[in-house]
């Protein structure tokens, strides 16, 4: 059985319904995690994406800022959300696909808003670099005392990591997303817990990976200054079930749309 599990930083799940809907209506994934819904749990629009055949939605969010939701069309069990750095936002949410899905024994899906990390790459300078340093460190502790058995991790982690994830590693080794510290905490925290970057495992390098394009370039799709910032891993026990990484980039085009484009990973149960 084919299960296929859409990540998306919507960046305002009310602004952008439509967005998510056509998603849904264009490329049907099985699954969809949103994050940076930006929405507070009591207005949340669940009865549209009912409408859309998702009838299975968890989520948690707070007015304004963060915000994480999973939508499927398969029944999702044991909802779960953790808090990191003694904060309450609202960036992280998880969900157990069951037999309905293929998963005979369940398998764990965790959905990810790392903190974007503000301007200036120094902890001691930016509170915000901190409080995202703070943050992967935390995921790394979680990562290795995570509970075994088959696991799906994604979301907008916020980090480029390799080389050919960015347009020029060489000008961006300064920029909050791809600076050493943070590339090398993610690639460590993922090592150390045996994560799959399914994308990576696929497409290996030098082959260049973007799911991210700032507004403020005013022809994006023609200077492609993207970043790989939103990922889907896996535990070792799905690795040969990865059949497909997409990023749906047509999206970004789309008016009024997310900095992120949607990314789809397809596996065979």
């Amino acid at each position: 059985m084919r299960l296929s599990v859409t990540t998306w930083n919507i960046n305002s799940v009310r602004l952008r319904i439509d967005l998510v809907l056509r998603v849904l209506a264009e490329h049907k994934p099985d699954v969809l995690c949103l994050q940076e819904t930006k929405c507070p749990d009591d207005a949340f629009p669940l009865k549209a994406l009912r409408g859309s055949g998702y009838e299975h939605v968890m989520f948690a969010g707070q007015k304004g800022y963060n915000g994480v939701a999973i939508l499927s069309r398969f029944p999702l069990h044991t909802r779960g959300v953790m808090g990191f750095c003694e904060k309450q936002d609202a960036r992280h949410i998880s969900a157990v696909l069951g037999p309905e899905a293929g998963a005979a024994s369940g398998i764990a899906l965790h959905d990810f808003y790392v903190p974007a990390g503000g301007d200036v790459p120094d902890r001691d300078l930016n509170p915000k670099f901190a409080h995202k340093l703070d943050f992967l460190a935390e995921l790394r502790a979680w990562g290795g005392k995570r509970a075994a058995g088959p696991a799906i991790l994604v979301g907008d982690l916020n980090v480029a990591p390799l080389e050919h994830d960015v347009w020029s590693h060489k000008q961006l080794l300064d920029v909050v997303s791809h600076t050493p510290i943070e590339t090398e905490a993610l690639e460590t925290l993922r090592g150390e817990a045996g994560w799959i970057d399914t994308a990576r495992h696929l497409v290996p390098e030098p082959e260049k990976i973007y799911t991210w394009w700032s507004y403020r370039s005013p022809d994006w799709s023609a200077a492609n200054k993207g970043r790989r910032l939103d990922h889907a891993w896996v535990s070792p026990d799905l690795a040969g079930t990865v059949r497909s990484v997409e990023v749906l980039r047509d999206a970004r085009g789309w008016e009024r749309p997310s900095d992120h484009a949607p990314v789809t990973l397809t596996l065979e149960l």
